[in-house]
């Protein structure tokens, strides 16, 4: 039963799927709102990554006529290209360099933030529930109350070989 419901409900967002694609209207009929622009995923793409230092296209494919004379002249012997014409023939063809790549973010300080953020709301909840939620202790936590035990377990001399009041003085008066 429950493979049919999954088969048809598969079939169903395959089917709405083609047929938003298959539309050519900018809109969907039944929501209102903009389709974003389909990616050719089988051409070529351009990223930067320290691990593939070549990628499958170049940053810019659309040149102006500075950049082709600039493309004319890197034909020719590079002693001739000032340094701002190499750094612009590189600019073309990646957009960042590996130093660039490998500046460190800021990133963290944000990670930081909301690891303090959630520690302090999670303390201002342990905070509430030891206030209103929790019952107050009980008197047995309360340093007169052990004391008063203590004092009850030595008058019965409990385990009074090796235990407890076997390690109280009686003629002092005093922990052995």
């Amino acid at each position: 039963m429950l493979r049919l419901t999954a088969g048809r409900v598969g079939s169903l967002l395959t089917r709405r799927a083609t047929a938003a694609l298959s539309t050519s209207s900018a809109r969907m009929a039944s929501h209102g709102h903009e389709v974003s622009e389909t990616v050719d995923m089988s051409q070529p793409l351009y990223w930067d990554r320290l691990d593939t230092p070549l990628p499958d296209r170049p940053f810019k494919d659309i040149v102006s006529a500075a950049d082709k004379s600039l493309k004319q002249k890197e034909k020719g012997p590079w002693s001739q290209l000032t340094k701002e014409e190499k750094i612009a023939l590189y600019r073309l063809m990646f957009c960042q360099t590996y130093a660039e790549m490998k500046k460190p973010s800021s990133e963290w300080k944000t990670v930081m933030g909301g690891i303090f953020i959630f520690l302090g709301f999670t303390g201002l909840v342990v905070w509430w529930q030891s206030i209103y939620v929790y019952p107050p202790r009980p008197r047995t936590f309360d340093p007169e109350w052990q004391a008063k035990q203590v004092k009850r377990m030595l008058d019965m001399r409990v385990n009074p070989v090796e235990g407890f009041a076997g390690k109280w003085d009686y003629e002092k008066g005093q922990w052995k």
